[in-house]
């Protein structure tokens, strides 16, 4: 995985099943909302671990509530509904009380938000005199030198971070996200600034403690098309991430931009920011360009990992499912570039992994594992 970040030759493209991996999965935990120790995931589980390139990826710690000023606006609810968890968030300020509710279920390894905290142009107006502490998080880098002894020669280890449009977006539902993002930049540049101030410091920290690593940059997306214009890209994520790759590569590390669905009128927009990487770069028509395309374009300045869409590798039987994979391994190694990383567009989130889930991720280990660069 190394020689394929810094460009370097190798004697076959490296394979990763994205979630299956980034966390260390525990089959053998009885808790009832762990999917993963349903019998169908354990040879998955052990494939990615024997078998495929890991990417072990540490994320943000400590987030919400873990101090003294975030108890002072801030209050975290928690209770469990039959097989469901709930958890209320409500912030206080200047009067206003801004409610958040999420819900995770037994059989689905997701959080699913039920409501936002910003509803309206007043609870946007409120949200943005929040003391930015109450936000307060850090990088475990003890957990990531930890994740290296154990890792060994089997992969590598680095950060996920959200970038500040991530953490501002999560603040809306989608549709009010996009409308207050196009008609309110002034408050949205004042959310991202803010955002901002608490990210840029602990990357930096981190990058000191633990340099050379490969970081996960999470929140691009929400300003791909059809959501918002190029122009809008390049305003609230390369005005904002730009600074989070330098600090990255300060100390010898590669930044790994993440966006789903279209892709090809910010490809320039996200060269700009100065990354090494992107993902999960989705073929039509959950995207808009080939892999082919982006390798001939871009592949010069970034390590392309992708492009298999997760519903076909839960859909499509294994004899169409090896030639989408063969594809992508010829298009994402064709000519000259700088790497490539064959890896799914997401990981099922389900409790039951099935026959043909499981010989479609075993296909894309026996390709890759053949296939000579």
């Amino acid at each position: 995985m190394i020689n394929t970040l810094n460009g370097l030759a190798v004697d076959r493209p490296a394979v990763n099943f994205y979630e299956i991996g980034s966390t260390k999965y525990n089959p053998d935990d009885p808790d009832e909302f762990n999917v993963h120790n349903a019998p169908s995931w354990r040879e998955l589980i052990e494939l990615a671990e024997n078998r495929t390139d890991i990417i072990r990826l540490i994320g943000q710690r400590q987030p919400y509530g873990q101090n003294d000023i975030a108890s002072e606006f801030l209050k975290i609810e928690n209770w469990q509904q039959g097989r469901s968890k709930f958890t209320k968030k409500t912030i206080s300020i200047s009067g206003n009380k801004l409610t958040e509710l999420s819900r995770r279920d037994a059989d689905t390894d997701t959080v699913w938000k039920l409501e936002h905290f910003i509803k309206t142009i007043d609870d946007l107006r409120a949200f943005v005199e929040v003391p930015i502490e109450v936000f307060d998080f850090e990088y475990d880098c003890e957990k990531l030198l930890g994740c290296d002894v154990e890792l060994g020669d089997r992969g590598i280890a680095g950060f996920d971070t959200a970038d500040p449009l991530c953490f501002v977006a999560d603040l809306f539902s989608m549709e009010d996200f996009t409308i207050f993002a196009l008609t309110e930049q002034k408050l949205m540049h004042r959310l991202l600034s803010k955002f901002a101030s608490l990210i840029y410091p602990k990357v930096e920290t981190a990058v000191e403690k633990c340099p050379g690593r490969l970081w996960r940059i999470v929140g691009p997306e929400y300003a791909s098309e059809p959501y918002l214009p190029p122009s809008l890209f390049d305003e609230y994520v390369v005005g904002y991430d730009t600074h989070i790759v330098e600090l990255i590569h300060k100390t010898g590390g590669f930044a790994r931009i993440h966006s789903h669905g279209r892709l090809k009128n910010i490809l320039p927009l996200i060269v700009k920011t100065g990354a090494d990487g992107l993902d999960p770069i989705e073929p039509p028509m959950q995207g808009d360009v080939e892999l082919r395309y982006v390798r001939e374009k871009y592949g010069e300045n970034l390590v392309l990992f992708g492009n298999l869409e997760i519903t076909d590798i839960e859909n499509l039987p294994p004899s169409e499912f090896e030639e989408k994979v063969r594809i992508a391994l010829e298009e994402g190694t064709m000519g000259s570039g700088r790497g490539f990383v064959l890896m799914p567009s997401a990981s099922p989130y389900g409790r039951v992994i099935t026959e043909n889930t499981l010989e479609n991720y075993k296909t894309m280990v026996l390709l890759t594992e053949n296939f000579l660069v």
